[in-house]
């Protein structure tokens, strides 16, 4: 089932709200989410052992529980990818996985061809519940400051 997220429509206001701050730098401050903490230990990285299986565990959780492909909207500038913020973007699919061995990365359509950009950049606005999920556990991660 696809939805329409309401807190990640591209109205701007809403999603500037919930997730930029006045300057326009992204809000990276995460709360401890004990039942997200629960679900990537339990499914990304319960068995990892080192950055390369850790990687690799993302990468395979979000493989498996990403619907491809969905709309997206750029939630941050990034000086190694062409978006700019509130850019709108199609996710193709992820990245080859030798690309993702230091950070999760989705090809979307640029200049007739993909381009790996970093998955911290987009917040889904048309996508399966668990397509939000997934990406969702991702960004909690890296806001964490958990890494690989």
């Amino acid at each position: 089932m696809v939805r329409v997220c309401k807190a990640n429509q591209a109205t701007g206001e809403e999603i500037y709200k919930k997730f930029f701050r006045g300057d326009g730098r992204v809000m990276e401050k995460v709360e401890r989410d004990e039942k997200r903490e629960q679900r990537i230990h339990n499914e990304v990285v319960v068995d990892a052992y080192g950055k390369e299986e850790i990687a690799m565990g993302w990468y395979y959780y979000l493989e498996d529980r990403c619907s491809f492909p969905f709309t997206a909207v750029c939630r941050r500038e990034r000086a190694i990818s062409p978006l700019l913020l509130k850019d709108e973007v199609e996710v193709l699919g992820l990245a080859p996985e030798n690309d993702c061995e230091h950070e999760m990365f989705v090809e979307i359509l640029w200049k007739p061809r993909p381009l790996a950009v970093p998955l911290t950049q987009l917040l889904p606005l048309t996508a399966s519940e668990e397509t939000l999920e997934a990406v969702e556990d991702w960004h909690y991660w890296v806001a964490r400051g958990y890494g690989f």
